[in-house]
């Protein structure tokens, strides 16, 4: 695995630096998301043969970050092409790959992800929606209800993880669906909350919900294999994101830190304020390694390697994000809480990157069993 990134790849940093900077903080997400899709940086993952740009999550990790250092995230990033996109390219049929990817590549088309439920949580082997065959026309109907699913009301359809029932023992197992916005017993419901984001979170409910036999993705026995073949590009993009939050972050500290002066010093000159930013850099950069490792290992076909990494990039990026802006806050003392600097809003969003998609402690119980080989405790 390389640990120096290509002149490529540092010449895509450098371009999406320079994007994001133009847009900066106070951007108008459509015209930001339309401007990257017209130069290529929203389906920079998936293949070229429909419109994308043919890298991989390596690639579209680079976009997300540097976005998201100019203080202008596309959190829709992580789920219209890294998710979605991703399981089309790699299990859809190619009227699907058609329909959607051209459209998922060039940002005229977006697609939520839904698999969180309100009693399943991080547990994925509990969730209840359910899809049965109408035997008579071959049509699926899903029965169920989704929550925390972001963008649905600015994404064209949603793809929707739901269970079948297995005909030969009974059980149920993970299957995936796209379920158009406007499809009837398709309903959504904003779900109320204090963290300002232009992304909002709404809850689903599908109540027998007709969908034809080609809106399922992949093979109904393939089971776990393409869900997770969605949910480790989360995790590596969530780590992007958060990374990229923090040197935004960390960014505007070190600047104040510098210019910021008392008794005739720069505030930045004494240790305890340049120790704490130098530790936040560090922690951030090694994060980075950990998430270019995960990304190598998916991208060159190693799903059980990048499961693993990707677990680790998302929880080291996260409490390296929440590190950061707090000291970057706590840098700037008063000012950290204006609106002027932008800062304080990322206190509640830094938490995001440490709870969702999965949580901090569901990563350590992963970690602990699969790679430590440790008892599980339920």
């Amino acid at each position: 695995m390389p640990t120096i990134e290509t002149d490529e790849h540092k010449a895509l940093r450098s371009a999406v630096a320079a994007l994001g900077t133009r847009h900066g903080r106070d951007h108008d997400r459509e015209a930001l998301w339309s401007e990257a899709g017209k130069l290529g940086y929203l389906g920079i993952n998936l293949p070229e043969a429909h419109g994308g740009g043919g890298g991989g999550i390596t690639e579209l990790s680079i976009v997300l970050e540097e976005l998201g250092a100019a203080g202008c995230p596309l959190l829709m990033l992580v789920v219209s092409p890294a998710i979605c996109g991703t399981v089309i390219a790699r299990f859809g049929t190619d009227a699907q790959k058609r329909q959607w990817l051209p459209g998922l590549s060039d940002g005229t088309r977006r697609m939520a992800f839904g698999i969180t439920e309100p009693d399943a949580g991080s547990n994925s082997h509990r969730i209840t929606t359910t899809a049965r065959r109408d035997t008579d026309t071959g049509d699926w109907i899903l029965t169920g209800r989704k929550v925390f699913i972001s963008g649905v009301d600015i994404a064209d359809a949603t793809l929707i993880v739901g269970r079948t029932e297995d005909a030969r023992t009974g059980r149920l197992k993970p299957c995936l669906f796209i379920v158009p916005r406007d499809t009837p017993g398709f309903t959504r419901h904003p779900i109320d909350m204090e963290l300002h984001a232009a992304e909002k979170q709404f809850e689903l409910v599908l109540d027998d919900v007709r969908l034809p036999a080609d809106a399922l993705v992949g093979d109904e026995d393939a089971g776990l294999l393409q869900l997770f073949a969605g949910l480790n590009p989360e995790r590596i993009m969530t780590a992007a994101f958060a990374i990229g939050m923090g040197r935004h972050a960390l960014a505007k500290a070190v600047e104040y830190a510098r210019d910021r002066t008392v008794w005739n010093t720069p505030i930045g000159a004494h240790q305890a304020i340049a120790h704490p930013l130098a530790q936040a850099h560090i922690d951030l950069e090694l994060a980075r390694l950990m998430m270019q490792k995960a990304a190598h290992l998916y991208d060159t076909g190693d799903d059980t390697g990048a499961g693993e990494a990707a677990n680790m990039a998302k929880y080291a990026a996260g409490e390296a994000c929440v590190k950061a802006v707090d000291q970057a806050v706590h840098t700037l003392g008063g000012n950290g809480l204006t609106r002027e600097y932008g800062l304080a809003s990322l206190i509640t969003a830094a938490r995001v990157a440490r709870i969702a998609p999965v949580s901090r402690e569901m990563i350590l119980n992963y970690v602990s069993h699969q790679t430590l080989g440790l008892p599980k405790s339920y």
